[in-house]
């Protein structure tokens, strides 16, 4: 779940938010809500700013609803303030149970194919254009080479089923950026705690500002979404876990109620919704079955609140990836759509090469032939 202190201020950061803030921000929010969870509702299951509402948050909202973060924030803080009456209420766990789970696999899509859409353009894959709204960007570039790399190499660590896969690609991307000079080391790794001050309580003098027919779709739109994906989430972990009991959740309305608090919390210290992380089910795998696997996790949030140096090492070339994956793997596309040079390279890493006709790897090699053709 790492990934999230340097995707999240370059997310938040496109809508004019303070970076060290908002990691810092980031940080409080996944440690309070998951530490809540591992005490109160005693799951394994962390929680952290979600990856896909935030994008919504800046790219849609802000910048292109022009809505000011401040209010944005204010709106995220009365999407939360109604989640804790829901939620206390058992309002939730019912609603849950009515929608059908076509609806909540499509929310879920929607926002990966979002996020994966950003994630291209923040790596320069893509650009705008006059002729046909979405062209290839210049793939030749260092950056877009880059950024590349990070693609190939976290999705190949994914086939090798490698804990931390987007975390590890996101580092391996970074070393490669400092040796070719595309990435600059901080002075320090380790620096005093960014400041709240630039978001800290936004959100609450600016809850006047929601005062518009727009601004209350703004509010639903940010209940909806986090309302059906921290369910779905906890869902499929508990399933995974063997918690599920007459295909009920047993806590369930204390685990929805981390995922509220950490959401309030959020707003009041500033980012955006937060939401249950599928990550947790690697600490699953590997036999976390009680909350103190979540108490862990939020005492290392804690901890990682004094790396904040490494923001400037985290470019958009190294977040790109990040959010590429994630936003594939939320759309749940087929991997043998993803394309033809990939499924190759995945199949030779996971020594499944020769599962691979002879064919495909013809196909691979033209495809990066065309693309370097297209590119100049």
């Amino acid at each position: 779940m790492a990934y999230i202190l340097f995707v999240n201020p370059s997310v938040l950061g496109a809508a004019g938010m303070d970076k060290g803030a908002v990691f810092t921000a980031t940080a409080v929010s996944a440690a309070i809500a998951t530490l809540f969870m591992g005490i109160v509702a005693l799951y394994p299951i962390a929680i952290a700013p979600g990856l896909g509402v935030n994008a919504f948050f800046s790219y849609s909202v802000v910048i292109g609803m022009g809505v000011k973060w401040q209010t944005a924030m204010a709106g995220v803080l009365v999407a939360a303030l109604i989640f804790l009456v829901l939620t206390f209420f058992k309002v939730r766990e019912k609603i849950i149970n009515l929608i059908p789970q076509n609806m909540k696999l499509a929310i879920a899509a929607g926002i990966g194919l979002f996020i994966a859409f950003i994630g291209l353009h923040d790596a320069g894959l893509i650009v705008a254009s006059k002729d046909t709204m979405v062209s290839l960007g210049h793939l030749t570039s260092p950056t877009s080479l880059l950024a590349i790399f990070g693609i190939i190499v976290t999705f190949v660590l994914l086939s090798m089923r490698m804990p931390a896969a987007i975390f590890v690609g996101m580092v391996l991307t970074s070393i490669v950026g400092i040796i070719f000079g595309l990435i600059k080391l901080p002075s320090s790794l380790v620096s005093p705690v960014p400041s709240l001050a630039p978001t800290f309580g936004q959100s609450i003098t600016h809850l006047g500002d929601i005062n518009s027919i727009q601004l209350i779709t703004v509010v639903i739109t940010f209940l909806l979404v986090t309302f059906f994906d921290t369910a779905g989430t906890m869902i499929g972990l508990a399933t995974q876990a063997g918690f599920m009991k007459n295909n009920e959740m047993p806590r369930a309305g204390r685990a929805l109620m981390a995922d509220a608090v950490g959401m309030t919390v959020g707003a009041v210290v500033g980012t955006s919704p937060t939401s249950a992380y599928v990550e947790s089910s690697s600490g699953i795998a590997v036999g976390g079955r009680s909350g103190l696997t979540s108490v862990f996790t939020g005492l290392v949030f804690l901890l990682a609140l004094f790396f904040s140096p490494l923001l400037t090492v985290v470019t958009s070339q190294v977040t790109a990836p990040a959010l590429i994956v994630v936003g594939v793997l939320m759309a749940n596309l087929r991997w043998d759509c993803v394309g033809l040079h990939l499924v190759p390279n995945t199949m030779l890493a996971t020594g499944r090469g020769k599962q691979v006709h002879a064919l495909m790897y013809g196909l691979a090699i033209l495809f990066v032939i065309f693309l370097a053709i297209v590119a100049h």
